[in-house]
């Protein structure tokens, strides 16, 4: 039987801490439910002393999460204890996390302390925290950096006041892995009370060696690993959670341990997070990214076809996907491309095939993005862009807080120029309005998304766009410096290929028709 390794995540406390992913208490409290429902262990809920807010979180998830153990943090401070036990005491199973540093730098520069005196610190607070709760964390702060021999007296002492788990985190990320567990196997042979104790890794991604840095500390010893979702934290973030639970799973053969988490629900909590703080996960993230389980060269897409395992170390359904992703694009082959004709309904001839596949690189290497219309119009022989029936010519807005919102927007329609002018709730709405009266359409807005592709005041800006009827829809990006005009040109892309899809819709309708009337 294996070895169980504990997942400590810290979204709510060292996530938060990622400049601008500030959360409000009911974003806090979703996040926790989702955690509670995947089996994380231990939810660390927050900072109580940190702020009134912070403190009222920590109290909310503690009688809100049903099953997993909530810890709140607080520094080597009797006040700090206290207020951490006051938000936790509601939990089902409360525990006190309580650190202080142990490295030289922290102590000369920061704390200005003595070892002594931080020896001292540990038994005064340690003590303390056990008195109120029999669940109590006790970490070295940048124990990556501490001298061992120190670092053990702190080690043993935290464990004889009290502590049931001790956490050594590498607060900076500053050591290798080879470094990493090495101080984890020699506190393992050092420390004469540390089998009374858990030993917890926690780690940080300033040289991106977090997750191989826990590895390292889990195959020393390590039997909790403390982490967040998508790998948010302080700096360049923690060890991700997902990086961590899935290696586990994976790597059976020489980590032979297991974790409790439903991996299933890693891509929902992935998403969740992202939502709440904002925070895009970059596309070749690790697990969660668009592009995990993405594959557009034709060699992949075609071992792909044969077997997943050729270039898959897991199913996407492991983590709560649907399926792999065969993106075409200029590096696609043919047996990919065939494939996605297929699911689109076309089955040409060999002969036509290659014609087809030959007309199709043409047109990667000149698109960014090939979406399925894009392959339905090569396959009707269709040579049209979907901007010839409609085309955006001009906008001129007039908005502002003193005046009303008023678009004034061209656009070709049929090879005829048509101009309105249309007011709204805002420059936005107004410009939709009068893309709306001019085309004649009135289809339902499911998205709208903007996000800058570039940094400063005079980024290039990006919006998406979906648009829904009945059981179709169609999702378009425009780009601008100006944003108005970004949203006029994803409205009038999706527009496009909505009609289109329309379009082959009822003669796909028709058709059968005439085949039941024979």
């Amino acid at each position: 039987m294996t070895e169980k390794i504990y997942i400590f995540d810290t979204t709510l406390r060292d996530g938060e801490q990622s400049p601008g992913a500030t959360m409000n208490l009911d974003e806090k409290i979703q996040i926790a439910e989702v955690l509670d429902s995947m089996n994380v262990d231990i939810i660390e809920a927050g900072f109580p002393i940190a702020s009134n807010g912070d403190f009222e979180a920590v109290c909310e998830v503690s009688r809100k999460v049903k099953n997993s153990t909530i810890a709140g943090l607080a520094r080597a401070s009797l006040k700090d204890i206290d207020r951490a036990w006051e938000a936790v005491q509601y939990a089902k199973s409360p525990r006190i996390h309580t650190f202080i540093a142990t490295s030289p730098l922290h102590m000369k520069y920061k704390l200005k302390k003595t070892e002594n005196e931080v020896l001292e610190a540990i038994n005064k607070t340690v003590l303390h925290a056990r008195n109120l709760c029999d669940n109590i964390e006790w970490s070295c702060e940048d124990g990556g950096r501490s001298e061992l021999d120190f670092l053990y007296k702190c080690i043993e002492l935290a464990i004889n006041c009290g502590a049931t788990t001790i956490n050594i985190p590498d607060t900076v990320g500053y050591t290798l892995p080879e470094e990493f567990g090495k101080i984890f196997k020699n506190v393992k042979n050092n420390v004469v009370n540390i089998d009374k104790a858990i030993l917890s890794t926690h780690t940080h991604n300033d040289l991106g060696l977090a997750t191989a840095n826990n590895v390292a500390a889990i195959k020393e010893g390590a039997r909790q690993v403390e982490c967040t979702i998508n790998g948010m934290g302080e700096r360049a973030g923690n060890s991700s959670l997902e990086e961590i639970v899935m290696t586990l799973k994976v790597k059976k053969d020489l980590m032979p341990y297991h974790t409790d988490i439903k991996t299933e629900l890693i891509m929902k909590a992935s998403r969740l997070v992202s939502s709440i703080t904002g925070f895009p996960v970059q596309p070749n993230k690790a697990i969660v990214g668009a592009n995990a389980f993405a594959h557009e060269a034709g060699i992949h897409q075609d071992g792909m076809l044969k077997h997943a395992g050729t270039y898959e170390i897991m199913t996407p359904e492991s983590v709560g996907l649907n399926k792999s992703s065969l993106v075409l694009g200029k590096h696609s082959g043919k047996h990919a491309f065939s494939e996605k004709l297929k699911e689109l309904g076309y089955e040409p001839g060999d002969n036509a095939l290659m014609e087809l596949f030959g007309r199709f690189k043409d047109l990667a290497d000149k698109k960014k993005e090939i979406f399925e219309e894009d392959l339905i119009a090569l396959a009707e022989d269709r040579s049209a862009s979907y901007d010839e029936h409609i085309k955006f010519v001009s906008l001129e807005v007039n908005a502002g807080s003193l005046s009303k919102h008023e678009a004034k927007l061209t656009l070709i329609m049929d090879e005829k120029k048509v101009t309105n002018i249309s007011q709204g709730n805002g420059p936005v709405d107004a410009t939709f309005n009068a893309i709306k009266i001019i085309t004649n359409t009135d289809f339902h807005l499911k998205l709208f998304q903007v996000h800058a592709i570039t940094a400063g005041t005079d980024a290039q800006g990006e919006v998406t766009v979906r648009l829904e009827d009945e059981d179709l829809s169609s999702q378009a990006k425009g780009s601008d410096p100006d944003i108005i005009v970004a949203s006029a040109k994803a409205y009038i892309s999706a527009l496009n290929r909505l009609i289109f899809k329309k379009t082959k819709s009822f003669v796909k309708k028709s058709a059968e028709i005439k085949i039941e009337g024979v």
